[in-house]
């Protein structure tokens, strides 16, 4: 007969990693001068990265990575505040953290301001006054007009940049990776990119961004964070400071995983052996020392007669304090006593007074009570110090004072009362260490699960493939057929194991039958924004001689056309410009025709006509808007 084996469990601790301070970078004397190089920013909404588009292998990756979070306590001055990686533990400040960021718009402009003074502190610009290399910087699909105005004001106004230039990180991370895989422009395909506030679906016809279809799901990481979150501390409610948002970060990105087939998946772990062999348990810290375990009754017995003999003492020095302190009281009432045997009336009078007294019957009568107590306790004494430490509780004993707050123990009370358990019974033993285990078991599936169903969490909104579905309807059969052979992944959101397994079997099961499609994960999904950003500027570096090259805005551009204004490139946004419906100032009463004469010195006479009718009093707007 074959020996039952002993299932392996999986036993994980929590990294709980402690940030360490940006380093500051020196900046090479050749980025400098003649031509400044290009600074990269992915200004994403959980993490913020920046570095240099420059050749070399120096330069090929982003020199400063950290949370897009700032911690400042109220009152405090500025250069207090600390930001991103300066944070060692983000727990104890919490409370305290803010962001630029409503879901994936940068809305609060001072946190930006301090994200953009930290980035261009560690990377080595040292400049008076300005900052004298070209910007680009990522922003949201379909950003508000308003935002970017604001962004632009901040750049162009504070730090005096000369050129800017926005672009969509799902779409630098699609130019990026079609690049790689030598895809020859221009690209078509749709880019599913998910972040950490919400998700989003781009369509790219013909290389550029098609705005009018796009469309968001507000699910992302911080969704299935915060449900996940909910799930354990409701299944450990002794365990609720233990369970952090960072510690359930960690649970998502490194102990998570998509379901192929999501009903099928939940069927397997109704199974014990794949539940024992699946679920993962995370170690929780704890403190190995039970109090009270695994002490024999010898032990308890000596523990006993110790704490016996102490509130034996107890109550015998509080005996003692009790007589001395009626003693000194009955003295004094005697006194006052004396007082009136002596004739002393005034005195007696006055003193009755200080007692709160009313009359010599009630002092008598007091005196009385205190003499038999004072009695009463002296015999207590000496009857204890006779029967060696055995002292007898009266039921005359006056009550201690209030305040005294500390319950004492019978001292007559018989030690062979308390029946010791048969030492041959066997007792459970506690195990410390499995009870600071957090048994991670569906929740790996159900909380990235909700990225395509929202609707566990309260999301009253479809879910990611559900919306693809969605936008792919509004295209033409061909179009369709275009757009699902270049089916893009990419965002931090995407690193689950089984991600692109499941949008596969999603597509087969809502494209048209033997139709084809293909679907391609990006390479480093969190960081290829960046990297599309970097090639992009490293093709088209800005143009300093009367004006700016196509993609980037430059300081003239935006005196000229407002904060507003967006220079279009194959990795941006639409331009969609507002115009605002202005008054014509009224004219004053005067004939159609209006000859006006300049005088110069080429004597040249212009007539200027209006004919001005109710109905074009005003300029009417043409106000498109583009919903995401």
């Amino acid at each position: 007969m074959a020996s039952k084996q002993e299932p392996v469990y999986q036993i994980f601790s929590f990294q709980d990693c402690k940030f360490s301070p940006d380093p500051i970078f020196e900046l090479p004397a050749q980025y400098a001068t003649p031509t400044p190089v290009p600074i990269v920013i992915d200004n994403g909404s959980f993490q913020t990265r920046a570095g240099w588009a420059a050749p070399g292998a120096d330069f090929d990756s982003p020199r400063l990575l950290f949370r897009s979070v700032a911690a400042r306590s109220r009152g405090a001055a500025r250069s207090e505040t600390q930001i991103g990686n300066d944070i060692p533990n983000l727990e104890p400040l919490r409370w305290l953290l803010k962001s630029q960021f409503d879901r994936n718009v940068v809305v609060n402009f001072e946190i930006q301001e301090l994200i953009f003074d930290h980035v261009f502190t560690h990377l080595g610009v040292s400049s008076e006054g300005s900052v004298a290399h070209p910007i680009v910087l990522t922003e949201a699909p379909c950003n508000p007009l308003h935002c970017r105005q604001m962004m632009s004001e901040l750049l162009f106004e504070c730090y005096c940049v000369p050129f800017v230039s926005y672009g969509v990180d799902g779409l630098y991370s699609f130019y990026h990776n079609n690049t790689q895989t030598k895809l020859q422009p221009p690209h078509t395909g749709i880019v599913l990119s998910s972040g950490y506030h919400c998700s989003h679906i781009l369509p790219v016809i013909n290389g550029r961004f098609d705005a009018v279809n796009c469309k968001r799901v507000n699910v992302a990481g911080n969704q299935s964070a915060s449900y996940l979150q909910r799930l354990l501390q409701l299944k450990y409610p002794g365990h609720l400071a233990a369970i952090t948002l960072s510690r359930v970060e960690e649970l998502l990105h490194e102990h998570s995983y998509i379901a192929a087939d999501y009903h099928e998946e939940l069927e397997k772990w109704r199974s014990p052996e794949f539940y024992e062999r699946e679920v993962h348990r995370m170690q929780l810290p704890f403190s190995g020392k039970v109090p009270g375990g695994c002490v024999s009754v010898e032990e308890r017995q000596e523990r006993r007669a110790q704490q016996l003999r102490r509130l034996q003492e107890i109550n015998a020095r509080r005996r003692e304090e009790k007589l001395l302190q009626d003693q000194e009281r009955l003295d004094r009432l005697m006194a006052v006593q004396e007082l009136l045997e002596d004739g002393l009336l005034d005195q007696f009078h006055k003193s009755l007074v200080e007692l709160n007294m009313d009359s010599a019957e009630e002092l008598q009568s007091y005196i009385n009570k205190l003499q038999l107590a004072v009695e009463q306790g002296r015999q207590k004494l000496l009857h204890s110090d006779g029967t060696e430490g055995k002292t007898e509780v009266s039921e005359l004993e006056q009550p201690m004072d209030e305040g005294d707050g500390v319950a004492l123990m019978d001292p007559d009370f018989p030690e062979d009362t308390l029946t010791e358990k048969p030492t041959n019974v066997v007792q459970p033993v506690f195990n410390m260490a499995e009870y600071h285990q957090l048994f991670v078991g569906t929740e790996r599936l159900r909380c990235p699960e909700i990225l395509f169903q929202p609707s566990p969490t309260g999301e009253d909104q479809m879910g990611l493939m559900e919306t693809l579905q969605y936008v792919l309807a509004r295209y033409t059969p061909e179009q369709q057929e275009a757009l699902v052979s270049n089916v893009f992944l990419t965002g931090g959101n995407m690193q689950y194991p089984g991600m692109k397994e499941r949008v596969e079997r999603e597509l087969l099961a809502m494209r048209p039958f033997q139709s084809h499609f293909k679907v391609a994960m990006a390479s480093q999904p969190a960081l290829d924004a960046w990297y599309g950003a970097r090639d992009w500027a490293l093709e088209h570096p800005p143009d300093g001689e009367g004006g700016a090259a196509e993609g980037w805005i430059s300081r003239q551009e935006y005196e000229e056309k407002g904060g507003e204004y967006l220079s279009e490139h194959c990795a941006s946004n639409l331009f969609v410009p507002m115009k605002i419906a202005k008054q014509v100032p009224a004219r004053p009463t005067e004939p159609s025709d209006t000859t006006l004469t300049l005088t110069g010195a080429s004597a040249a006479v212009t007539t200027v006509t209006s004919a001005l009718t109710p109905s074009c009093s005003t300029v009417a707007a043409n106000v498109s808007i583009v919903t995401s």
